[in-house]
């Protein structure tokens, strides 16, 4: 297995690409369904609030809030992924190709959901201070941020003993390795489609709570750590998630 070039905008043509989606497609309607359902209970509004799904993908968070009665507006960087998500649009159901470095309106949420470990995706440790500015911007007054993130002391655990892997969707061969390098986990991925190579990687920064509560400190209150979609308070040593709910000062 090769490896592949670690490009500073991969996920620009990872999440452009068909094989992302068939390689998590196990991320089903179902399993957004009932951890929206768990959202709802942390961010206390009530239906016809304005949530910004921040990094929406195809939609399908966004979907199920919208069900629930919110005006929900997903924004994502893959066109791909926005061309998909509009199929499912409606007057208070809204997608938008966007940057989540850049704000979205002024004051205008209610709530901003970043879900599903769809944060620290950049190098720079100021573009990720940008996305923080920009959130910060987008909400009204005391408003929500909900930020869904993998526990970083687990996966920087589960990469030492269990650094490879392989799937077969569809007859598509994916192959897979993930190192830790300078405070991130990276996921080398190759993939095998009718005796075509394809590669790809993933880069996502480690943040613990710590380093959260750092980038977070000047603008939020953070005032809900859990750590999982149950919402069980947050262990650094077992917990699968670190969910944080903030208030904007």
């Amino acid at each position: 297995m090769s490896i592949p070039v670690i490009q500073e905008n991969w996920f620009e043509d990872w999440f452009d690409s068909p094989y992302y989606p068939m390689l998590y497609a196990h991320r089903s309607e179902s399993e957004a369904e009932v951890l929206i359902d768990h959202i709802v209970r942390l961010m206390d509004i009530t239906p016809g609030s304005r949530i910004l799904d921040l990094a929406c993908g195809r939609g399908r968070h966004s979907i199920a809030l919208a069900k629930r009665g919110f005006d929900v507006t997903g924004v994502d960087l893959s066109e791909c992924s926005i061309k998909d998500a509009l199929l499912s649009a409606t007057d208070s159901l809204q997608f938008h190709v966007h940057d989540m470095r850049r704000p979205v309106a002024v004051n205008y949420f209610d709530a901003v959901l970043n879900l599903f470990t769809s944060f620290g995706y950049f190098v720079s440790v100021r573009d990720n201070i940008k996305t923080i500015d920009a959130i910060h911007t987008d909400l009204k007054s005391h408003g929500t941020l909900v930020i869904d993130y993998f526990n970083a002391h687990k996966v920087m655990a589960l990469v030492k003993t269990q650094p490879e892997g392989e799937k077969v969707v569809n007859n598509v061969r994916f192959q897979w390795k993930k190192r830790i390098e300078n405070g991130a986990v990276i996921k080398e991925i190759v993939v095998n489609d009718n005796d075509k190579q394809y590669q790809f990687a993933e880069r996502v920064q480690l943040f613990t709570l710590e380093e959260f509560t750092a980038m977070l400190s000047n603008q939020f209150e953070i005032n809900g750590v859990y750590g999982d979609y149950e919402l069980t308070p947050y262990d650094q040593e077992i917990s699968d998630r670190l969910i944080l709910r903030c208030r904007k000062k």
